[in-house]
């Protein structure tokens, strides 16, 4: 009811050219506010941001879905576009630019002001997955031989442009960073005293080459709301702060779901993205795993004559494939989210192994015996599968057990061995694991029931 309210009230200002009061009244609104009648109205996205305060309009640009910001930008006269550009925070100006094209960044850069373009061009300078690529250089910085009221007064002066005032850094005069504090711990102390003498020379800080995915994990574990980050020699170069974190665990946890789901990720949202991108985007995974499903027919072909001789065999080919394809799938999801949360690496990879071997085992033994008593029970009931039934339901137990076994240890091992190869683990998605374990599920299958039948039905 309140963005119908906004958007009756923005559309009619708007048609009454009553740009001074809609002003006044899109300044007075919340800034989600503005990105929802944003994304209401997106023909009229460049007449919000004109009439909003320029650091109003910063702040609702840099939420806005890539594809909007664009649209905004190509629409935008050339004057407020490098007054908007100039406004952003560097670390949301970099991302922004890092997802266009080479040419329109040329011409974008150009707009920036000298010190603002230096900035830029040193985040761009950064891998795209790097610490680096979305660290501010907006933070307050003192000296070891400061006293805190001489560091309260320079946060007075200068906190206004940082991005947090939560963490203090010290440096020393060369900017290798010494140590932080919370804000805090110089709002309890008495103004006279020392900053060194406050030092532990203990602190946490990423480095600009780490990897973003990695630094989520920092984060976690130390619970800040911002990191330093420096380079090889120590030097402090900017901050990460949460905000961006929680924007780059959402990017990769979708990212990862869609790889998960046998997609490739989409860089766009769903109902933005143009309908042949997105076919193109499913298409290559749908391939490869028909492809591979190919061989399932080629298996069953080896096993022909088998077949032949006892038909019976083929009723259970959907059972025992699709139940290693499950288990299989189940491992992948579990290891990739815990790969995702840190809460296993490639160094466990045994420990795995072991716990995915027992989990097979007790998993493939809980089916096969369901499977084996189904087939008895059934066979007494309607006497579906002959003189053989307990030989019959014999092969399809065991099958399922060794079926299962092998789809959770493929599930779970294949994962860290992307990883450890430098891919994705993502990539290892769950239609890719059901696939491999389909084949590999037959050749079980058949293996299985030529070695208890043979001689009897084979």
């Amino acid at each position: 009811m309140e963005n119908e309210a906004l958007l009756e009230k923005f559309g009619m200002l708007a048609n009454e050219r009553n740009y001074q009061e809609l002003r006044v009244y899109l300044d007075d609104q919340l800034i989600t506010d503005i990105a929802e009648l944003i994304y209401e109205d997106p023909e009229q996205a460049d007449l919000i941001i004109t009439h909003l305060s320029i650091s109003r309009a910063a702040a609702a640009f840099r939420i806005l879905d890539f594809p909007q910001q664009e649209e905004v930008i190509r629409n935008l006269p050339a004057a407020k576009v490098a007054e908007l550009l100039n406004e952003l925070p560097a670390d949301d100006r970099a991302a922004f630019l890092g997802e266009l094209h080479s040419e329109a960044v040329k011409e974008l850069i150009k707009l920036l002001t000298p010190e603002e373009r230096r900035i830029t061009l040193s985040l761009l300078g950064y891998p795209e997955t790097s610490v680096g690529r979305i660290m501010t250089p907006d933070y307050i910085a003192v000296r070891e031989e400061w006293s805190v009221k001489q560091v309260l007064d320079y946060i007075r002066e200068h906190g206004k442009d940082s991005e947090t005032i939560d963490v203090i850094y010290v440096i020393d005069e060369k900017g290798k960073l010494l140590d932080d504090f919370r804000i805090r711990e110089f709002l309890l102390v008495s103004p006279d005293t020392q900053v060194h003498t406050l030092m532990d020379d203990r602190f946490v800080a990423l480095h600009a080459n780490d990897e973003q995915e990695e630094a989520i994990q920092v984060f976690r574990v130390e619970n800040r709301v911002a990191l330093p980050v420096i380079d090889d020699q120590g030097i402090l170069l900017g901050i990460v702060t949460i905000d961006d974190m929680l924007w780059i665990a959402n990017e990769e946890h979708t990212e990862d779901i869609q790889k998960i789901g046998g997609t490739e990720a989409l860089d766009e949202p769903y109902l933005d993205m143009p309908l042949l991108r997105l076919v193109k985007k499913r298409v290559g995974w749908l391939v490869v795993l028909f492809i591979g499903e190919m061989l399932t027919a080629t298996a069953m072909g080896f096993f022909e004559d088998e077949i032949a001789k006892a038909v019976v065999l083929a009723l259970f080919v959907p059972l025992i494939i699709s139940s290693g394809g499950n288990s299989g799938s189940q491992a992948s999801t579990l290891i990739i989210q815990a790969m995702a949360l840190g809460e296993i690496s490639i160094s466990d990879w045994w420990r795995v192994m072991r716990r995915e071997i027992l989990s097979g085992l007790m998993l493939g033994g809980v089916l096969g015996l369901i499977g084996f008593v189904r087939i008895l029970l059934w066979n007494s009931l309607f006497h579906t599968y002959g003189d053989h039934t307990f030989l019959i339901g014999l092969t399809v137990g065991i099958s399922l057990v060794g079926v299962v076994l092998w789809g959770t240890l493929s599930g779970s091992m294949l994962p860290l061995f992307l990883k450890k190869l430098g891919a994705d683990p993502a990539t290892s998605s769950a239609p890719f694991v059901a696939t491999l374990v389909d084949v590999t599920g037959l050749l079980i299958y058949f293996s299985v029931a030529y070695t208890l039948m043979r001689g009897v039905l084979l």
